[in-house]
C-alpha cells in the first residue's frame, strides 16, 4: 500500500535565532562600556589625569571669571570682581586711545613677521636634513638646530644681547669689514629684525623634529612608484613628501596662527626698552605696563579680552578654512 503523495509548495522553515542576553547591568546596549564601567576598570589611568585637569581648572579656566572686571570699576582692596558696573566703558577708551593703536600695529607687523619666517623655516630645514645619507652628520645638525629650543628665554635674550651690542662680535665684524657699528638694540629700525631672528634661531630645530617625525611615516612604496614613473628629486619631494607632511602642517600652522596676539612677551620684555617702543611694544607689554606698573586693572582687562577674542576669532577662522580646503582640522 503506498503512502499518499502530499502535494503543494513545501516551505522550508530558517532555525529560530537564539535570543540575545540582555546587557549586564551598567552596560550600554550597544556592547560599548559605560563611562562608569571605564572609569572603575581604569581608574589608574585616569587619575593620571587628576593634576593636569586641576592645574588648568586653577590657572586657566577660573581666572577666566576676573574678565568681567573689564565691564567693571575695579580698586585694589575692593571687591574682586569690582565695584560699580560700567558696561563699554574701557572698550571705548582703549579704542579711542592712539598708543593702543600704534601697539596693535606693532602687534600685526610682529606677527606676521614670525609667521612667515618661523613657519616655512623648519619645514625647509627637514627637507633638506631627510636628503642627508651620513647618519653622523644628520645627527648633528639635529642636536646643534633643537638645543636652543630648551634654553631659557632669559638665557637667549642675554646672548642676544651680547651678540648684538656695541662690543659685541657682529659690531666687530662689521668695523673689520669697513662698516660702521650700528645700535642694533637702541634703534627702532632694528627691533623686528633681531627679534624675528633671535626667534628663529630659538625655535626653527624644534619644529624641524615634528616634521623630520612626520616624514618617517610616509610610504616608502610612494617614492618607489613615483622613481619608476621618472620622477626626479624635486618631483617627488613636490608630490609625494609635502603632500606626506600636510596634516602636520596644517595643525601647526592653525596653532601658530592662534598664537598670532600672543607675540613672545618674554622675550620682547627683556630686549626692548623706551627707544625702541615705536617698533617694539606690543599688545601685552603695553598691558603689563597699564595694568601691573600702573594699576589700571579693569582697563587692562579689556585690553586682555579684546586680544583674546580676536585669537580666538582667527584660529577658528584658519580651522574652518583648513577643513574646507584641504580636510585636515583641529576639531
Amino acid at each position: 500500500m503506498s503512502s499518499p503523495t502530499v502535494t503543494g509548495e513545501v516551505k522550508h522553515s530558517s532555525p529560530a535565532r537564539p535570543d540575545r542576553p540582555p546587557p549586564p547591568a551598567g552596560k550600554h546596549p550597544s556592547g560599548r562600556r559605560t563611562w562608569r564601567q571605564s572609569l572603575r576598570r581604569d581608574w589608574q589611568l585616569y587619575s593620571l589625569a587628576v593634576l593636569p585637569v586641576t592645574f588648568f581648572l586653577v590657572f586657566r579656566y577660573l581666572p577666566m571669571i576676573g574678565n568681567v572686571i573689564a565691564f567693571r570699576r575695579f580698586q585694589p582692596g575692593g571687591s574682586v570682581l569690582g565695584e560699580h558696573w560700567v558696561g563699554l566703558r574701557y572698550v571705548q577708551m582703549f579704542l579711542e586711545d592712539p598708543t593702543f593703536w600704534q601697539v596693535f600695529r606693532n602687534t600685526l607687523w610682529i606677527g606676521l613677521l614670525t609667521l612667515a619666517f618661523c613657519f616655512p623655516i623648519p619645514i625647509v630645514l627637514a627637507l633638506l636634513l631627510n636628503e642627508v645619507r651620513t647618519r653622523a652628520l644628520k645627527r648633528f645638525v639635529q642636536s646643534v638646530s633643537y638645543l636652543p629650543h630648551f634654553l631659557s628665554v632669559v638665557i637667549v635674550a642675554g646672548m642676544t644681547m651680547q651678540m648684538l651690542s656695541g662690543d659685541g662680535p657682529v659690531n666687530h665684524a662689521l668695523t673689520y669689514l669697513g662698516h660702521d657699528k650700528i645700535s642694533f638694540l637702541q634703534e627702532a629700525g632694528w627691533f623686528r629684525t633681531v627679534y624675528v631672528s633671535s626667534e628663529i634661531w630659538q625655535t626653527a630645530g624644534w619644529g624641524t623634529i615634528l616634521y623630520l617625525a612626520a616624514l618617517t611615516t610616509i610610504d616608502q612604496d610612494l617614492y618607489e612608484a613615483a622613481r619608476i614613473d621618472g620622477a626626479n628629486r624635486w618631483q617627488q619631494m613636490w608630490h609625494v613628501t609635502l603632500p606626506g607632511i600636510r596634516p602636520t602642517m596644517i595643525t601647526l600652522l592653525i596653532l601658530n596662527i592662534g598664537a598670532f596676539m600672543a607675540v613672545g612677551f618674554e622675550k620682547i620684555m627683556l630686549l626692548y626698552n623706551p627707544l625702541t617702543y615705536s617698533t617694539g611694544d606690543v599688545v601685552s607689554t603695553y598691558l603689563y605696563r597699564t595694568g601691573i606698573e600702573s594699576n589700571s586693572f579693569s582697563y587692562a582687562a579689556a585690553i586682555g579680552l579684546f586680544e583674546a577674542v580676536i585669537g580666538l576669532v582667527l584660529i577658528t577662522t584658519a580651522n574652518r578654512l583648513s577643513r574646507r580646503t584641504v580636510g585636515t582640522s583641529l576639531w
